[in-house]
């Protein structure tokens, strides 16, 4: 059996973050997450792209013009999106969601999905926090696996036995 998996060691990679400013203290502190987390596996400050967007709904986007600029290695997505009291949660999160997943699997990148999707502000502050609960450092950790795992399978020559080609 051949086995593929990804590492956290990042110093060889540019890392992009697409953040909302939309809940930007939520945001901010996801941010701020990331970046850390970022630095902890070895980015330099200077290998981080910051691109900041009105909104959760416009990260697809913006992460997608970033991936094909090709001066990254994986695009982080951080958002935090609060049920309200109207059916407008439902359609940013589902959109938001659907369009990074979309970007990942047509640019071929790691896109990651930093976006909170709480029920109340107090829950968004806790998954915000700087601890280990950070989702944003989580996005972080998940970016730079994908990174070394997608360059471990590509650079592979590994064929199943019986495999048609």
């Amino acid at each position: 059996m051949n086995v593929f998996e990804g590492n956290l060691d990042g110093k060889d990679y540019s890392i992009g973050i697409v953040v909302s400013k939309f809940n930007e203290p939520i945001t901010s502190r996801l941010q701020a997450g990331a970046q850390e987390a970022l630095e902890q596996l070895g980015i330099a400050a200077e290998q981080i792209l910051l691109v900041r967007v009105p909104g959760a709904f416009e990260l697809p986007l913006a992460a997608k013009v970033l991936a094909q600029t090709q001066k990254v290695d994986a695009v982080i997505c951080l958002g935090s999106v609060i049920r309200g009291a109207t059916a407008h949660f439902e359609y940013i999160s589902e959109q938001t969601s659907r369009g990074i997943g979309n970007v990942a699997l047509e640019i071929g990148l790691p896109v990651i999905f930093g976006v909170l999707t709480t029920n109340t502000v107090e829950q968004a502050m806790e998954r915000s926090t700087a601890s280990e609960r950070n989702k944003g450092a989580e996005a972080a950790h998940t970016a730079i696996e994908m990174i070394t795992l997608l360059k471990q399978l590509r650079q592979s020559n590994v064929r199943p036995s019986g495999f048609l080609r």
